[in-house]
């Protein structure tokens, strides 16, 4: 059996139809895995990117592999960095301890808004490429869009063009929306709601969380309250997030506005806990006097992703 059947054999035993678009991509994901060369998946959110790219993942005949989330590997990059901060080569001796002996990587949901991940990202693909990894990767943007915010984007193009050299880039935008099949097992993230009125406790708490101090509105065994401003409008991070999510499964967030009304700081910081807590399969229950689709009103930086992750929860009166 080829890559190509093999690839076809996985997804059929998911029970999935392909759509045109899809189908395309696998013929395209099988060329590239034949020579061993680097994908690229990109398009808008909802047609399946991860999907099959997990499937291709799988199915490529290679021994040493790792797939990774991308907050979660760079939370783990950062904190190896750290340990031999004054050492020569500290980048390449934390992505050796990650990765091993590793001949794929795989990213899932590639994206940089941070000009700081963005410059690590540069120094994580020079090594890559010197150690000859095969990169998967799915994104919501083409490799041009990466780190979009235009301040910092010049930044990045040194990083963009070994995106480029690396990885061949296959875009999927046919119809079918791979989030909202039907039959599938509900994740807690999936059995949170969006509400406009909850019960709230009575002493708000604050929280040591990577040397620094996050305020939440109270804590109940495996459960966080967070006002939207605590938790989005003050200088908390992503690395916050992931160390909160590992702390507590399930999360309520108060008083959340239209993001329209927000800074870009502030949206980006809010895409960033959906992300995180999307991937940590955490239960979210929000709280806004605003129904979803004014929520997710504005231009933020990650909306589509943002939108189409919050409308897998429930949403009750």
């Amino acid at each position: 059996m080829d890559l190509r059947d093999s690839l076809l054999a996985r997804v059929s035993s998911s029970g999935y139809d392909l759509d045109d678009a899809q189908l395309a991509a696998v013929d395209l994901l099988a060329a590239l895995g034949e020579r061993r060369r680097g994908v690229y998946l990109h398009g808008p959110v909802g047609r399946g990117k991860s999907f099959l790219a997990d499937a291709f993942f799988d199915v490529l005949p290679v021994r040493k592999k790792r797939r990774v989330h991308f907050h979660s590997f760079f939370r783990e990059l950062h904190a190896r960095i750290s340990e031999r901060l004054h050492e020569r080569g500290a980048v390449r001796k934390a992505v050796d301890e990650l990765i091993g002996r590793s001949q794929v990587l795989a990213f899932d949901e590639f994206h940089l808004h941070d000009v700081g991940d963005a410059m690590l990202m540069t120094r994580l693909l020079e090594t890559l490429q010197d150690r000859k990894v095969m990169i998967i990767a799915t994104s919501n943007y083409p490799p041009d869009g990466l780190l979009p915010n235009p301040l910092y984007h010049d930044h990045f193009l040194p990083g963009i063009a070994l995106v480029k050299k690396l990885m061949d880039t296959v875009e999927l935008k046919g119809a079918t929306d791979y989030r909202h099949l039907h039959g599938r097992p509900r994740s807690r993230f999936e059995t949170g709601e969006i509400r406009t009125d909850a019960e709230l406790p009575a002493t708000p708490v604050v929280l040591n969380v990577n040397g620094r101090d996050v305020t939440a509105l109270g804590t109940s065994g495996k459960r966080i309250w967070f006002d939207f401003g605590d938790l989005c409008e003050k200088p908390t991070s992503t690395q916050d997030y992931l160390v909160l999510a590992d702390r507590f499964d399930d999360w309520v967030i108060t008083a959340v506005p239209r993001l329209e009304t927000c800074d870009r700081e502030a949206q980006q910081r809010f895409a960033n806990v959906v992300d995180v807590l999307v991937d940590a399969d955490v239960r979210l229950t929000l709280v806004s006097d605003h129904p979803l689709a004014e929520i997710v009103g504005g231009e933020a930086l990650d909306l589509a992703r943002t939108a189409s992750r919050l409308e897998l929860i429930n949403t009750t009166g």
